[in-house]
């Protein structure tokens, strides 16, 4: 089983909320998220994974939200279990600084960013994140 862990973030502009995409070399839009690595914590992953891949090392984690997704990929023709835990994360940055992994990034507001998403397993997460959000 390979376990990742990444970060939901967003930052406000102009009173909205606005999520980073990013656009991997697949093709697909996600979250920044990366593999854990022997003796990192969860967070700790997810706050590295977002630095490298979007340059962005000022992330405040919101307490009280976590997410989990489990799927099955392809890897050399064997089917991988794949574990990825999210955290929220809240920045004032708006630049970034894509990785060699990604084509492209968006910084878009709720309704865009669920449309974006390439994954409906992501668009849940999401959505229970902006749920978590509009609580506090």
């Amino acid at each position: 089983m390979e376990r990742s862990s990444g970060i939901i973030l967003f930052r406000r502009a102009s009173g909205k909320l606005m999520f980073l995409l990013l656009h991997y070399e697949a093709g697909h839009w996600d979250f920044p998220k990366g593999h854990v690595e022997s003796g990192e914590t969860e967070v700790e992953a997810a706050l590295r994974e977002t630095l490298e891949e979007t340059g962005i090392g000022d992330v405040r984690i919101k307490e009280g939200f976590a997410g989990r997704l489990d799927y099955f990929y392809r890897k050399q023709g064997k089917a991988v279990k794949k574990e990825v835990s999210y955290f929220l994360g809240e920045t004032e940055k708006e630049e970034v600084k894509i990785s060699f992994e990604h084509v492209g990034f968006e910084w878009l507001h709720y309704e865009a960013a669920l449309e974006r998403l390439t994954y409906g397993n992501s668009r849940e997460i999401l959505k229970k994140a902006m749920m978590h959000l509009q609580a506090k």
